[in-house]
């Protein structure tokens, strides 16, 4: 029953992060009453669904009507490091929502629910729907902060000099970067309503002095010059095809003897239990031939833009760093 009726328990923590109750909680308990008219709820209803998600761990009530976070549920808080509001209340936007309910379209055929249920690809979609879009960057930034730090805990940046990051969102995994390596200089690339969202973050950040900002296709083309290509989560969004386009672009704009270097999960062997093979349907109901990607898999994906797969470093997150040398 816990796993048949999961669909209950992301759909609450979802509203609960849309509302910012988690915010609201960070001074300590506060009664549903107060909480109610802090977030523009119904009292009764809240009360619910908070209740509820004391089953999971996120929230502990007390006398009264009154709930507390616990330290699983800091996390559902927007100014905590590391924090998944964004990605919670992705989850729960009414898009993606509806697109995970025609899942079996995606079965049946092999195509994307998302573009089934809205009539085109997910991509296209955001770009022509701003606040989905900005739920969506939200959403990346969101699982950029924890993902960001632990990819550069777990590689060796030291010998990147110039660094393009394709499809670089909001930037923030490029600032991560740039703070632990002095040396480095970058570039963020991506479509136009990504590319605003940096310029904004790497000024905040002061790192507008070490930074390009530039946004197109790179399915066209990829800015030239960088010494390592590096994207997170965008190998996965897509096809074969369609991602030997976007390395081979990769590969024609790297320098002599530079690197790709792929964030993204990898398949383990059958039966290992892993989030990549849940992450994967999310693949296969959103995304126009995006998938998890086994070890092997990503080898042959290298191999036919030009690059050598030389390693695979995991990291204490989710992810690994799939590098590749240009050959």
């Amino acid at each position: 029953m816990q796993l048949i009726t999961g669909k209950w328990v992301s759909q609450a923590i979802s509203v609960a992060a849309e509302l910012g109750v988690a915010d609201h909680l960070k001074e300590g308990a506060r009664s549903t009453a107060d909480l109610a008219a802090a977030v523009g709820a119904n009292e009764d209803a809240l009360y619910r669904v908070l209740r509820a998600l004391t089953n999971v761990g996120l929230f502990h009530e007390g006398d009264g009507r009154t709930f507390q976070l616990t330290e699983l549920g800091q996390y559902l808080r927007r100014d905590v490091h590391g924090n998944l509001n964004g990605y919670a209340r992705f989850l729960g936007e009414e898009h993606m929502w509806r697109a995970w309910g025609d899942l079996i379209h995606s079965v049946r055929t092999g195509e994307p629910a998302f573009d089934h249920t809205y009539g085109q690809p997910i991509f296209e979609f955001v770009g022509t729907c701003p606040p989905l879009a900005a739920v969506f960057n939200d959403a990346m930034t969101s699982i950029s902060a924890g993902a960001a730090q632990a990819v550069v805990s777990a590689y060796d940046f030291r010998d990147v000099r110039k660094l393009v990051d394709v499809g670089g969102g909001h930037g923030y995994l490029v600032a991560t970067i740039l703070k632990a390596h002095a040396q480095v200089t970058a570039t963020v690339f991506d479509l136009p309503h990504a590319a605003e969202g940096a310029r904004q973050l790497l000024q905040a950040e002061k790192l507008t002095q070490r930074t390009v900002v530039a946004s197109g296709d790179f399915f066209e083309s990829v800015p030239e010059g960088g010494d390592t290509y590096i994207m997170k989560h965008i190998i996965h969004d897509w096809d074969d095809v369609r991602c030997n386009m976007i390395l081979r672009n990769c590969r024609r704009a790297v320098v002599p003897g530079g690197k790709v270097l792929v964030v993204d999960q990898v398949v383990p062997a059958p039966n290992e239990a892993n989030f990549s093979k849940l992450m994967d349907l999310e693949m296969l109901a959103l995304t126009g031939g995006g998938r998890e990607r086994t070890a092997d898999e990503f080898r042959k994906l290298f191999a036919g833009a030009g690059f050598e797969l030389t390693r695979i470093v995991p990291t204490e997150a989710y992810i690994s760093v799939i590098e590749g040398r240009a050959v």
